[in-house]
């Protein structure tokens, strides 16, 4: 079972890349088939999920004593699961989102391969299946970066590819350390490495240096200074929907790198008081501070969010940093808040910089000449017009929310959440990880960093809401035109909106589980 949410969504992208556009008579028939492969995706991992493996599976060995082996343990199924709902209500928006783009069927076939590799990082059971899959996930989601195919797009997909591939070439020192060490590289909770052999064969230092290589190499991915530009780089030219799921889950995949080598490989009692810990909460906290900084001074929407993922990530990293209970739970609170809160606001980001619905009758849809290929507008005639807004940054969409008010609300809901205002979701996860600080002698100093993030993050958030409903636009001609995105855009905002709400009013469930984790 635990294989079935793994290839299914492999196998089904990789036929969506390589069939011919022909097989599909029309796009209805390519979006239903998409459609259907993300739910029964979804489902399969789901499935996984409840049925479990409690002692793993060993499928193969890439070479001797290199096994790859999976099995579903409560930390993976957290993330797998959080990952599968992300993956349903991003997949349906793009059914909307991507209808000009080009190279439609395409898109929705490297998604899905991501969606597998994804889940397969998540059932990993050892360092070495985990890396494998770390791998080929940034190779699976670097399409999803450079579809747009201009030169801004290729240009930030190889940044994306040589800053992931540093950040793992690090990882692995550590990783080939550890691997002299018998079990050490199997997941097991409080570490499995046994330190004593460690310290009789004197190689305390090279541990310890190696533990810092592998924050460092797995923290790129989650964007921690100073290996995070690579996220503003990237959000600007990806289309929204992936820009949704590479912020919401696929930088994750750092996070859930550095728990599985930390907390389940190595152990934090060997890092307790080292200059390693020490060293991590500086560039947490700097990296909190700083991605709020460089968000709260960003003009264009999508770079903003883009600086924001980079503070909320190390929100998560300081948490795990300060190696106890209360700061654990909040950080992997904040895993599921953020990426439910951070893939709705690049949805959000997404219906007011690409498309509006214009009251125009019979009108063909014209594409912005940047943004997609001459002859596209041919495609097909709709009951009203899809015009690009032509709306990039944060001034920009004065006025709007009195003709989005359904979006401008769920934007305005999420970003409470991502400020954490109670009752939205995010106030818990970042009162738990200030109570884990407080715990530290110097943890007062995380703790204020997370108030001061808060404060920058309500001024580079709330401002876009105010000027949707108090202000007028200087163009009352073109907004007069405009209504809520359509439906099947709309959907899965206004769904994560009430997530962050529910999550918000009752967090009590998820606690506890993540308590069990901890275990």
């Amino acid at each position: 079972m635990v294989l079935l949410p793994i290839i299914v969504p492999i196998i089904s992208g990789a036929a969506m890349i390589f069939l011919p556009e022909k097989m599909f008579s029309s796009r209805k028939m390519l979006i239903n088939a998409a459609g259907a492969l993300f739910i029964i995706c979804a489902l399969l991992s789901v499935a996984a999920i409840a049925a479990g493996t409690g002692e793993g599976i060993r499928l193969f060995e890439i070479v001797k004593g290199v096994p790859i082996c999976l099995f579903v343990d409560r930390l993976g199924s957290l993330f797998a699961g959080i990952a599968a709902f992300v993956f349903v209500l991003v997949g349906f928006f793009s059914l909307s989102y991507m209808k000009h783009e080009e190279n439609e069927q395409k898109y929705y076939g490297f998604y899905l391969i991501t969606f597998g590799i994804v889940t397969g990082l998540c059932f990993s059971q050892n360092m070495i299946t985990f890396y494998f899959f770390y791998e080929f996930m940034t190779l699976a989601a670097m399409p999803l970066v450079l579809h747009e195919k201009t030169r801004e797009a290729i240009m930030a997909g190889l940044k994306y590819l040589l800053f992931s591939f540093c950040g793992a070439y690090m990882a692995l020192f550590g990783i080939y350390f550890l691997s002299q060490y018998k079990g050490a590289l199997y997941f097991t909770p409080g570490g499995a490495l046994d330190i004593s052999a460690v310290a009789e064969s004197g190689n305390m230092g090279m541990l310890l240096a190696s533990s810092f290589l592998m924050i460092i190499g797995f923290g790129v991915k989650a964007g921690m200074f100073p290996m995070h530009s690579w996220l503003a780089t990237a959000h600007p030219v990806a289309p929204s929907p992936a820009s949704a799921f590479l912020s919401g889950i696929i930088v994750k995949a750092g996070i859930l790198a550095i728990i599985r080598a930390v907390y389940y490989c190595i152990g934090t009692d060997v890092l307790r008081n080292t200059w390693v810990q020490t060293s991590w909460i500086i560039l947490s906290t700097v990296t909190v501070i700083m991605g709020s900084a460089l968000a709260f001074k960003e003009k264009i929407l999508k770079k903003r969010l883009a600086y924001s993922t980079v503070s909320n990530l190390s929100y998560i990293m300081l948490g795990l940093s300060m190696f106890n209970m209360a700061a654990f739970t909040g950080s992997l609170l904040h895993v599921a808040f953020h990426a439910v809160i951070k893939s709705a606001l690049f949805m959000s980001a997404g219906a007011l910089y690409a498309y509006g619905r214009v009251k125009a009758p019979s009108v063909l849809w014209e594409p912005a000449a940047s943004q997609h290929a001459p002859g596209a507008a041919s495609r097909e005639c709709l009951p009203y017009s899809i015009s690009s807004t032509g709306k990039t940054r944060v001034n920009d969409f004065a006025g709007l929310a009195k003709k989005m008010p359904v979006l401008f609300w769920c934007y305005t809901i999420v970003s409470l959440g991502l400020i954490g205002i109670p009752p939205a979701s995010g106030f818990w996860s970042k009162w738990h990880i200030a109570l884990g600080c407080m715990e530290m002698d110097m943890g007062w100093l995380g703790a204020a960093a997370l108030l001061i993030s808060a404060l920058l993050t309500a001024g580079y958030l709330l401002p876009i809401s105010i000027k949707g409903f108090l202000y007028e636009s200087e163009d009352g001609d073109l907004i007069e035109k405009y209504q809520e995105p359509e439906r099947l855009m709309l959907a899965p905002v206004i769904i994560a909106a009430g997530f962050t709400i529910l999550f918000g009013i009752y967090p009590e469930p998820l606690v506890e589980f993540i308590k069990v984790i901890w275990g």
